[in-house]
């Protein structure tokens, strides 16, 4: 039974992830459904990576709806938990995030977290993984029209509310250098020329940490804020910054500070221009993310 259920750990980890946006409460989600398939009677179960991916679902419906008073609690934007991975070399070349590009970005979490639970839900499971309405009503407790209208909302939600990614990877290193090289100078017209004019910067302290209590819009507006908030790390003492993989996409894990205060940057980018700029340093969400190697810090002078 252990062996069946871990064949599709890392597929309802993926599920879990996409509808709770936090790596710790998908674990939590899927340990449940692997409580519950014991439970079951198994030999009623005729598609068992159905199965568990419905009993998934259901079970992140609830946390979601309890997580919504939570979150109307929560000091200032909250964000999701970050996927940081390191880069497998100190250079990478474009195709060193080919192999993540399944991954959820974080500008389509943010989106999502506007969704309700319900339309958060059939969305995941209809569009991200092609299950079927009826099947997607019964997690719902409704029918399989009510699931389609459900997922319908949310599909528009989710394209009007995104902000737009579509760089290829080396168009990402090219923004990210000319983003650093401007921020790092202060230099206000620089950072204008990398900015889209609808650019958003989100950051999540989660009361620990000072962070913006609501969103930064507008080029000017954020490129202030940037050059504002790395002035202030470079106040601190030492800064660094590496290049990761976040969600897939290129992104920065920085560090300021004795003893360092660490933020992952997470960034959306399209059309030769950043549009979404996700800063997360929530000591809680941050906890395995790696700190920052020194040996390919790209604030070293």
């Amino acid at each position: 039974m252990t062996e069946e259920f871990e064949q599709h750990r890392d597929h309802l980890i993926g599920v879990a992830y996409r509808m709770l946006g936090s790596r710790a409460e998908a674990e939590d989600a899927v340990q449940e459904t692997y409580l519950r398939y014991a439970g079951a009677d198994r030999s009623a179960i005729r598609d068992l990576r159905g199965w568990l991916t419905t009993t998934t679902g259901r079970i992140c419906l609830d946390v979601l709806r309890s997580a919504r008073v939570r979150r109307e609690a929560y000091v200032g934007p909250w964000l999701p938990e970050p996927i940081v991975a390191r880069l497998p070399s100190t250079a990478p070349g474009p195709e060193a995030l080919a192999e993540r590009a399944e991954e959820v970005t974080l500008a389509l979490l943010v989106v999502l977290e506007t969704l309700t639970p319900e339309q958060r839900v059939a969305f995941v499971l209809h569009d991200v993984f092609a299950v079927p309405f009826d099947d997607i009503a019964t997690v719902l407790s409704t029918t399989g029209q009510a699931a389609r209208q459900l997922a319908t909302r949310a599909r528009r939600a989710v394209a009007e509310g995104r902000p737009r990614h579509s760089a290829t990877p080396a168009e990402q290193r090219t923004l990210i250098d000319a983003f650093l090289a401007a921020v790092e100078e202060g230099d206000i017209d620089g950072l204008l020329a990398v900015l889209a004019p609808d650019v958003v910067a989100i950051g999540d302290g989660g009361g620990v940490l000072p962070a913006g209590r609501r969103p930064v819009e507008g080029a000017l507006q954020v490129a202030r804020f940037m050059a504002g908030l790395f002035r202030q790390a470079r106040r601190m003492g030492t800064a660094r910054a590496e290049l990761v993989s976040v969600n897939g996409v290129y992104g920065l894990l920085m560090e300021a500070g004795d003893p360092p205060i660490r933020m992952v940057m997470g960034l959306s980018m399209a059309d030769g221009r950043i549009t979404g700029i996700f800063d997360q340093l929530n000591p809680a969400k941050l906890i395995d993310a790696p700190t920052v190697d020194p040996t390919r810090d790209l604030l070293a002078t």
